[in-house]
């Protein structure tokens, strides 16, 4: 692979500027143990997280991937299951299925609500969701600049056969146990989408871009969908270094093998990093088990990669770095 244009050499007189690809639980998780790599540095993190998992219920726009970020770098998280506020309550969904409201699957928690009331009251006062997530995160404090991939809304639906009608991404997700097998995902919006403000520059001012463990097709896919994001990347002349979401054959949560499944892509660490490709990735870090593991034209790096605490996160968010530094030295 040819060498990235090496224009926008870092220099030691600014901050480290660290841009991420973010999904749900597995980017938070990486992020956290990210920020405490380098914590007392002097280091910029910005984080575009994915919004197409987005979804409006009983009038709220919910935005579950930005949340989870928000949540866990901001300590309110429900750390058992990765996503949603700690100590919640669900008083309010209770109410509403006694009232035979639906959906019933998707359940909203009592503190989770007002996260949801707030976005959608700025919202329909004008504001935009970069603007809110602002906001939102003021009260959070998440130590990252956390930004949607766009402002405008896109949703991953699916196609099922013998549906007429797509299925959210959502539906499908949560409600049918991701099956049966889609025939396609579609990125409902993603081609009239523009990238919110600031992340064509966090990318193209980049010292390091990370690609955490997140679902590669409808997580990371799905911010690469956006016209103008996947293009930045290719251009950026700062080492790209992925995390594989897939250890030993299988996903280390989540349905992402059935995701790599419709899109034809063995659920493999050399599978994601091909469906990635070198136009992107400039190195791949896999998991020890997968120490076998070769892609052409991809450095790939081996290590334990299951983040069992913030420890372990960190360790592995320190790897990375270290191999951008190998790919590419950031600064003298």
């Amino acid at each position: 692979m040819p060498p990235k244009d090496t224009h926008n050499e870092p220099t030691s007189s600014r901050p480290l500027r660290i841009t991420a690809l973010a999904g749900g639980v597995g980017g938070a998780r990486f992020l956290r143990g990210l920020r405490a790599v380098l914590a007392g540095q002097s280091a910029e993190i910005t984080v575009i997280g994915n919004t197409a998992d987005d979804i409006t219920l009983f009038g709220l726009r919910i935005c579950p991937d930005l949340d989870t970020v928000m949540y866990t770098l901001g300590g309110g998280v429900e750390e058992a299951q990765g996503w949603g506020r700690r100590e919640e309550t669900f008083t309010v969904s209770a109410e509403l299925a006694a009232y035979g409201a639906g959906p019933s699957w998707f359940r909203l928690g009592d503190r989770d609500l007002a996260t949801h009331i707030l976005r959608t009251k700025w919202l329909r006062e004008g504001a935009s969701l970069s603007q809110v997530t602002a906001r939102l995160c003021t009260r959070w404090q998440p130590g990252v600049r956390l930004l949607p991939m766009s402002d405008d809304q896109v949703e991953t639906h699916v196609l099922l056969p013998g549906v007429p009608e797509p299925v959210h991404f959502q539906e499908w997700w949560v409600a049918m146990h991701a099956a049966p097998l889609p025939t396609r995902f579609v990125q409902v919006g993603a081609e009239r989408a523009r990238p919110a403000p600031g992340v064509l520059d966090a990318i193209e001012t980049a010292d390091v871009v990370l690609f955490p463990p997140s679902n590669p097709v409808v997580s990371i896919g799905a911010i690469l969908a956006v016209p103008g994001i996947r293009e930045a990347l290719v251009e950026t002349s700062a080492p790209i270094i992925g995390v594989s979401p897939i250890i030993g054959g299988a996903p280390v949560r989540g349905m992402a093998d059935v995701c790599l499944k419709v899109v034809g892509v063995p659920a493999t660490a050399a599978g994601v990093a091909e469906w990635y490709g070198p136009q992107l990735l400039d190195g791949w870090l896999v998991d020890e088990r997968d120490a076998d593991t070769a892609v052409e034209g991809i450095p790939v790096r081996a290590r334990p990669l299951l983040m069992t605490d913030v420890d372990a996160a960190a360790a592995i968010a320190r790897d990375a770095l270290r191999f951008a530094a190998e790919v590419r030295p950031l600064r003298e």
